[in-house]
């Protein structure tokens, strides 16, 4: 543990699974099965393990794959452009994509996901985030957002704090 004081909390954990739950629902009839969901790694990991479950309950039984696209490198800014550590496996030519994020500030990481997934072919790109912070000019506004968030900094439930604090199960604010 660090001595840090415990963020405080802002969307419980129970409140994060039903917020999952009620997108599913509004996201299910937008798809198919065949619909691959990328989900943005690092941070996305949580939220996009939640959405396809709650999207198999839906009655989607979606593909799943990861692109890994890093722009802030365990700092609380981010640098400005993404690079891209690791790439799509899936073929995605002809076949709608759900890129999904835990979070949406700028939107330089979310809109440079679906310019790949879009040029990896394909037929339509959807996007859907956990939190959308407010942003003057977002680089991409997102189909689907379950939770409108705080400008604040936030951990918790995928967000990092440098690194840490991505496995809490609540988003809390550090700030």
């Amino acid at each position: 543990m660090t001595d840090r004081a415990a963020p405080e909390v802002l969307i419980s954990q129970e409140e994060i699974a039903e917020r999952v739950e009620a997108l599913a629902q509004v996201i299910a009839p937008r798809i198919d099965n065949d619909t691959v969901a990328v989900c943005l790694l690092t941070g996305g990991l949580w939220f996009a393990a939640d959405l396809t479950r709650a999207l198999w309950r839906a009655g989607r039984d979606v593909r799943f794959d990861a692109l890994w696209l890093a722009s802030y490198h365990d700092e609380r800014k981010s640098s400005g452009r993404c690079e891209v550590r690791a790439d799509l496996q899936r073929p995605l030519i002809g076949r709608r994509a759900l890129v999904v994020d835990d979070v949406l500030d700028t939107g330089l990481s979310l809109g440079e996901a679906a310019r790949l997934v879009k040029d990896a072919g394909a037929s339509e790109v959807l996007t859907a985030v956990f939190a959308r912070k407010p942003w003057d000019k977002p680089r991409i506004e997102p189909d689907f957002v379950a939770w409108e968030a705080p400008a604040r900094y936030l951990v918790g439930y995928g967000l990092d704090d440098e690194g840490k604090s991505r496995g809490l199960p609540y988003i809390g604010a550090m700030d």
